[in-house]
């Protein structure tokens, strides 16, 4: 058994940080895009008077860089090779996603939208996995080029871990001579949506409430008539481009869906899969740089004249924190290393408890982490001169998107208890 990262994997994370040293930390440091970072970064960063949206300065800069990862071929690593990437691992994501997150707070990695000069696009995978070739015909280009940027609609007000008791519906109708669908419902943190050229909506088309069969995907225009934004969300950690939206009788041509017909909760469950994983090591990442940072002030800051480190009271949760660090690392990397095993369809069937258990407990280390780090950094942690309030606040979130920990502990229940995956078959045997 080996668990020593790959040589190449090692070339690669000294690939990267020669990258961010020259050409993303000058782009950070020039004309003042600091402010985007250090104490100012809530303010510069939200557009207050326009709905709390992103200030376009601020998603410029994001371009920026990402711009420069593309060119040095960086940005779309994670992507199949056959769709011009260069097929990254889930176990390289993993390990790749940790080391940026344990860096700090950054124009190289900044979670709060997803921005990271090594991207993370669920979409491009799944929709590799899912469309059929006609539907690959039709959109796979324009969404390679970022010409069809898509925003993901499956959680509702009154459904959100559940998405199969979802009241979106559509229903078959014939327009003009034209098959096609009549689409009804509401969405819920409809994340991008003032970016997004278009929405994927999961409406039921068949079956009843409860059923994992008869939903469909639809990818719907965003200037479709029926769409609207109702109201922009404000949140734990502004800026906002979280949604709620309404779908009034809009009507699609036949053949807007990607998958198939009856078919479409399997993309949601890819969609989330591959990011509860990368989520997970990212929390990772930033949990170890919380514990990190409290370790170095410890020992710089002397207190009553001894270093503040000396106290067991600073060192014992700093060592529980470490030590879970330590183990959740060789679980989410041996959890990658599965799902690279295996046909993507099968993950869920197979593994889905062990993404969940990454994923939960990833994403409440690293809250507790960094609330650690602003105890042990006293007055000037609680500050927004330090990033930990601003980690909190966006990791935090993670402990209820891409399914609550509730509902991600319950998956992880089922798998054990064989109500789901890979025992079910022999606890459905009568017992002798």
């Amino acid at each position: 058994m080996d668990f020593a990262i790959p040589p190449e994997l090692t070339d690669y994370l000294a690939e990267l940080d020669r990258f961010i040293d020259a050409e993303i930390k000058p782009l950070e440091a020039q004309d003042d895009n600091i402010r985007f970072f250090d104490h100012r970064r809530e303010h510069c960063r939200t557009d207050w008077d326009n709905d709390g949206l992103p200030r376009p300065e601020w998603e410029k800069l994001l371009a920026q860089a990402r711009a420069r990862a593309d060119r040095a071929g960086h940005l779309r690593f994670a992507w199949p090779t056959d769709y011009g990437g260069r097929g990254g691992s889930n176990l390289w994501m993993a390990v790749i996603r940790e080391h940026l997150a344990a860096k700090g707070l950054g124009l190289h990695n900044d979670l709060q939208n997803e921005h990271s000069i090594v991207g993370n696009n669920p979409f491009i995978v799944m929709f590799r996995e899912f469309a059929t070739a006609e539907q690959n015909a039709r959109d796979g280009e324009k969404l390679l080029r970022g010409e069809m940027v898509t925003a993901f609609g499956l959680t509702e007000p009154n459904h959100g871990s559940d998405a199969t008791f979802m009241q979106t519906r559509a229903v078959r109708q014939t327009r003009d001579g034209q098959p096609g669908w009549l689409l009804n419902g509401e969405k819920m943190w409809t994340t991008g949506m003032h970016i997004a050229t278009h929405v994927m909506v999961f409406a039921r088309t068949a079956g009843s409430d409860g059923d994992a069969h008869g939903i469909t995907c639809f990818v719907v225009p965003a200037d479709a008539p029926g769409v609207k934004i109702e109201e922009w969300l404000w949140t734990f950690n502004m800026p906002t481009d979280h949604p709620r939206m309404s779908f009034t009788d809009v009507w699609l041509p036949e053949n807007s869906y990607w998958g198939e017909v009856d078919r479409g909760l399997g993309l949601g469950q890819s969609f989330v899969h591959q990011n509860r994983i990368r989520q997970a090591a990212s929390s990772l990442g930033a949990a170890a740089y919380c514990v990190e940072e409290s370790v170095k002030y410890a020992r710089q800051r002397a207190p009553f004249g001894k270093p503040l480190s000396d106290n067991q009271a600073i060192q014992w949760p700093l060592v529980e924190l470490a030590t879970q660090i330590e183990m959740l690392r060789l679980l989410i990397r041996k959890t990658a290393w599965d799902m690279d095993q295996m046909d993507h369809k099968q993950i869920e069937r197979a593994l889905s408890d062990k993404v969940s258990m990454c994923n939960y407990w990833a994403n409440r280390l690293v809250c507790e982490a960094a609330d650690r780090a602003m105890q042990v950094h006293g007055g000037i942690g609680y500050s927004r001169h330090k990033p930990f309030e601003h980690i909190y606040r966006h990791h935090r979130r993670y402990r209820i998107t891409e399914g609550a920990e509730e509902i991600q502990m319950r998956k992880v229940a089922a798998f054990l208890f064989g109500y789901a995956g890979p025992k079910k078959a022999a606890y459905a045997q009568p017992d002798a």
